[in-house]
């Protein structure tokens, strides 16, 4: 049974912070691309079709690494616009420099906890789609508080798409991936999408990273769930 956990912004936060060394390209990155696709944070709803200079649909990546894959979605769906949100510099820097580099103007950048950025900057109904790729499974069971995914989270996330929108992560362990199913089908305003169980075969926008391409190799299984809001 997944015990409930209240959800705020010092008890469940979608990042642990840690160092990493960030390279000069990074450093420039930040200095000279920023300001085109970052959106400083502010406690405060955002007008998103005035950051991005055009009305489009909203998709935001939660935690999203290194980039690749928010990048690859930004530049594959060029009719959406992508909000990728992550808090270690090194990884700001890099999707920063492929932004640039692929003039991915659909692309837009939050350095900043996500459940504060959904809670303060994105209003009701107001996204197309929320992704959550690989996110700490914290394996420990004393651990298990500190998992982003947790009900007051996925309420959070459920009330800040549209209906008919979708909610999708994505886990290489599995129970976390059971775990995730467990809080999501208790969410009452969204429906696993998955015909036969409780997960699908992972959409063409997630590119197969070579992190978990190597898992796969050695025998790793990687699991998707796909909930679409509005029941």
């Amino acid at each position: 049974m997944v015990e409930k956990q209240k959800l705020t912004s010092r008890s469940v936060r979608s990042f642990v912070v840690r160092s990493g060394r960030i390279t000069e390209a990074q450093q420039r990155a930040m200095a000279e691309c920023w300001p085109r696709y970052g959106i400083d944070y502010r406690e405060a709803p955002i007008d998103w079709a005035a950051e991005f200079g055009r009305e489009a649909p909203l998709w935001i990546e939660i935690g999203f690494g290194n980039g690749i894959q928010t990048a690859a979605i930004a530049e594959k769906h060029p009719e959406i616009n992508v909000l990728g949100i992550e808090v270690h510099l090194p990884g700001v820097g890099h999707l920063l420099n492929l932004a640039e580099k692929n003039a991915l103007s659909n692309l837009r950048i939050m350095r900043h906890d996500a459940v504060e950025v959904l809670q303060n900057c994105v209003l009701p109904a107001q996204a197309e789609r929320i992704l959550l790729f690989f996110p700490d499974p914290w394996h420990k069971k004393r651990h298990h508080k500190r998992r982003i995914v947790q009900a007051d989270f996925v309420s959070l996330v459920t009330s800040r798409l549209h209906a008919g929108g979708m909610f999708h992560l994505a886990t290489d362990w599995e129970p976390y991936a059971e775990w995730m199913v467990e809080v999501l089908d208790a969410e009452p305003g969204l429906r696993n999408t998955a015909v036969d169980g409780a997960f699908v075969k992972a959409p063409d926008y997630r590119i197969l990273t070579k992190f978990e391409n190597r898992g796969l190799k050695h025998g790793h299984g990687v699991w998707d769930l796909l909930y679409k809001a509005g029941g």
